[in-house]
């Protein structure tokens, strides 16, 4: 059933449909991230597959399947959109990786303009005598040779600069595949082979296939890339203090009872002022790597400002006073500096922003007796101990 399928009159239907499905979830991605965040590349992939979607409903339309030979108005805009959209769209997966600058939109405009003086081509050879059949293969013989160019050039100076290089490359060689079968059964069997079509258009599928799996992986990343930048410090690549205490408020609404430790760089400002900003960013980095490092597996960190760090501690086997006594000490060997250390277990009735407060004042308590210490909250009166 599905070899006759392939070989039936409306195979090219079926393989231009499904074209269509792929390019509409394209669509849907493309033009929801442009929607919300109004960038040109978004545009400009969004234009590009509309193109290549009437492209594809041209080709439905034709009476023979849009491609050369095609007679009438709608078979001329089906291979000029065939060459226009290739262009456009290549153009836009370029530009998810790249911003493009005037040099590429001339070569753009001047590429277009190829295609269309060629598409325009078959229309001065109505005034030719001749076989017919053959006058109308020749008239398009010249827009179905610079898709080969257009191939060749993207391969040349667009492959290099899209993130996912190999399968773009990968697409580039179905589209060719796609193309040479395209023009052998056009120009050569005169379409007398529907099995030799129906491979052609397998190849354009997969073309498509693979564009999709590049525009879905870039979107993925680059969304992945927004979410990481709005809950983590550009410096040391800590939770920021809005994504942590979000983190800390949901654990203690859900009854957990963790617990939070809370460093503080011992001289912090002297050591900018007399080392400067870059030394006093680099221990910054460190004591953040130290601190990420030991709360991997048992809780999350965060920076909530200045030289100001946090772990918030969810397993409820770690002895918090002896990992933070550990955390003091690998800083003291491992970073250049030393730093204060308090640390709070949470309570019933203690939310977010008081849990943060307890083990502040504890590290404000070993900063003012002395500092290089590790200080536990103690709810005494308002007063503090040290920690054992």
């Amino acid at each position: 059933m599905l070899l006759e399928l392939l070989k039936g009159p409306l195979s090219q239907v079926y393989f231009s449909s499904l074209i269509l499905v792929i390019l509409l979830l394209m669509l849907i991605m493309t033009s929801r991230l442009f929607l919300t965040r109004r960038k040109k590349a978004y545009f400009s992939l969004s234009l590009s597959l509309l193109v290549v979607m009437s492209q594809q409903v041209l080709v439905i339309l034709s009476e023979d399947g849009g491609g050369s030979g095609s007679s009438g108005i709608i078979g001329y805009l089906a291979l000029l959109l065939k060459a226009v959209s290739f262009i456009l769209l290549n153009l836009g997966l370029y530009q998810l990786y790249n911003s493009s600058r005037t040099r590429q939109y001339v070569l753009l405009y001047g590429a277009i303009g190829i295609a269309v003086v060629l598409s325009l081509a078959r229309f001065a050879f109505k005034s030719f005598t001749g076989n017919p059949e053959q006058i109308a293969l020749l008239r398009d013989l010249g827009i179905e040779l610079y898709m080969f160019v257009m191939l060749f050039l993207c391969y040349q100076w667009i492959s290099p600069w899209v993130g996912q290089w190999s399968r773009y490359q990968l697409s580039l060689s179905f589209y060719f595949i796609y193309q040479l079968i395209h023009v052998a059964d056009v120009f050569m069997t005169g379409r007398s082979y529907p099995l030799v079509l129906a491979a052609a258009n397998l190849f354009l599928v997969l073309y498509f296939i693979t564009l999709f799996l590049i525009v879905f992986e870039r979107v993925v990343e680059l969304l992945q890339a927004t979410y990481a930048k709005s809950i983590t410090d550009a410096l040391t690549g800590m939770y920021n203090r809005r994504f942590f205490m979000t983190r800390l408020g949901a654990y203690l609404n859900h009854g957990v009872l963790v617990s939070v430790i809370f460093t503080d760089i011992d001289n912090f400002k002297r050591l900018n002022d007399t080392q400067g900003h870059d030394k006093g960013d680099e221990a910054l980095k460190k004591v953040a790597l130290i601190l990420r490092e030991e709360s991997e597996e048992i809780g999350i960190s965060g920076r909530l400002g200045g030289e100001e760090m946090v772990i918030m501690v969810t397993d409820p086997e770690v002895h918090v006073g002896e990992l933070a006594e550990a955390v003091r000490k690998r800083i003291e060997s491992d970073a250049g500096v030393t730093v204060s250390v308090g640390y709070s277990k949470a309570r019933k009735g203690v939310n977010a922003d008081q849990l943060v407060k307890q083990a502040d004042e504890a590290m404000y308590q070993a900063k003012t007796t002395g500092k290089n210490k590790v200080c536990k909250y103690t709810k005494q009166k308002n007063s503090h101990s040290a920690a054992e």
